[in-house]
């Protein structure tokens, strides 16, 4: 038996998504033909959407996603963090490193997960809410990778000095994860990272991975 809709929430969640996946926004007849309703339901739909701040329109009328759902979205971040926790504190005491979850935040990558390994004498200070381009360091790299389909050594990136000098990262993609691009990885102060540190890394993101699924 199929469980009863709102067939009107439905479409607001899809002007949201349809919003989302655009940077220039959609105009009401974009809207109208891509939901396939009339212009009329999708007028109040918009307007529904802006009382909650979760769409505005700007001077030409084309309707973009509103500051509302950032609000959202950072209830989002420790949900994440709550459930990644077990297996970057499980990365970071077996390989000896500073491991982190990191999160595409518009156009940069945000770690919004670390934990540093106990047992080391010294290890990179790696903080939540560091932020840095996608297309520097590991993290944001092995995001990159996971976007443009280049997956055959399960999108693993490996870098040295880009975002600290002397230190070396490799990170690997979530995958199969709805509505999240990340990665998780690991940052050492050496010059170059370890063969067997690659496939570990990949184990921790399958796991993470796992556990938002």
């Amino acid at each position: 038996m199929t469980a009863e809709t709102s067939q009107t929430l439905d479409r607001g969640l899809r002007v949201l998504k349809l919003l989302a996946d655009t940077d220039h926004g959609l105009t009401v007849t974009e809207l109208s033909h891509k939901l396939g309703v009339n212009r009329t339901v999708v007028y109040r739909l918009l307007a529904t959407l802006e009382q909650h701040a979760l769409v505005r329109r700007d001077a030409g009328g084309r309707a973009r996603v509103g500051l509302g759902v950032l609000r959202l979205g950072r209830q989002v971040h420790p949900l994440v963090r709550e459930a990644a926790l077990p297996a970057l504190r499980s990365l970071a005491e077996d390989v000896g490193a500073t491991a982190h979850l990191t999160l595409v935040d518009g156009t940069e990558a945000l770690a919004v997960a670390v934990v540093e390994p106990t047992w080391t004498d010294y290890h990179v200070a790696y903080r939540a809410g560091f932020r840095h381009p996608l297309d520097r360091g590991a993290a944001g790299r092995a995001i990159l990778k996971a976007r443009q389909g280049r997956l055959q050594d399960g999108g693993l990136a490996l870098t040295h000095g880009e975002l600290e000098a002397g230190a070396s990262g490799a990170a690997a993609p979530l995958l199969g994860v709805s509505g999240i691009e990340g990665s998780v990885g690991v940052v050492m102060l050496t010059d170059s990272v370890a063969e067997q540190i690659g496939p570990r890394v990949l184990d921790a993101a399958r796991e993470v991975s796992e556990a938002l699924r």
